[in-house]
């Protein structure tokens, strides 16, 4: 386990009540482990405001793959950002609708204009992101 340095909070009472009622919630062995998971969540948030951080993460797509050249558009895009994907998943969700998520590293700024683009395909119901940026996406 590496170092830790211990450090001291004062809360006022109502408000450690409550955040001892989210441990629980949460299911967090101890206030530390809770303090820590809070404060990873709190730069991650900061580190997304630097486009030029470095990230990961993945890019999930929704679609009808019956929808004329919709792949093909999508394809299109994805070897245009070939050295930002790192791998892909494809699911056949039933006869129409097909779920590829996208794994992604690079520049903030340059997964977040490939999102846009992918988005702006004519027939995708749904493009959501879910990115780390920052320190911890360069050491996990």
């Amino acid at each position: 386990m590496q170092k830790v340095t211990r450090i001291g909070v004062s809360l006022e009472p109502t408000l450690l009540e409550s955040f001892d009622g989210l441990v629980k919630q949460r299911g967090f062995a101890t206030r530390s482990e809770a303090v820590r998971d809070l404060v990873r969540k709190a730069l991650v948030e900061e580190s997304m405001r630097d486009d030029d951080a470095p990230s990961v993460g993945t890019i999930t797509l929704l679609y009808d793959h019956q929808r004329v050249r919709i792949k093909d558009h999508l394809t299109e895009v994805q070897h245009q950002y070939r050295d930002l994907i790192s791998s892909s998943v494809h699911l056949h969700l039933d006869h129409e609708k097909c779920l590829e998520v996208l794994m992604v590293r690079g520049k903030l700024s340059d997964v977040r204009r490939l999102h846009e683009e992918l988005s702006s395909v004519k027939g995708l119901h749904i493009a959501g992101p879910v990115l780390i940026a920052g320190e911890l996406a360069e050491h996990g």
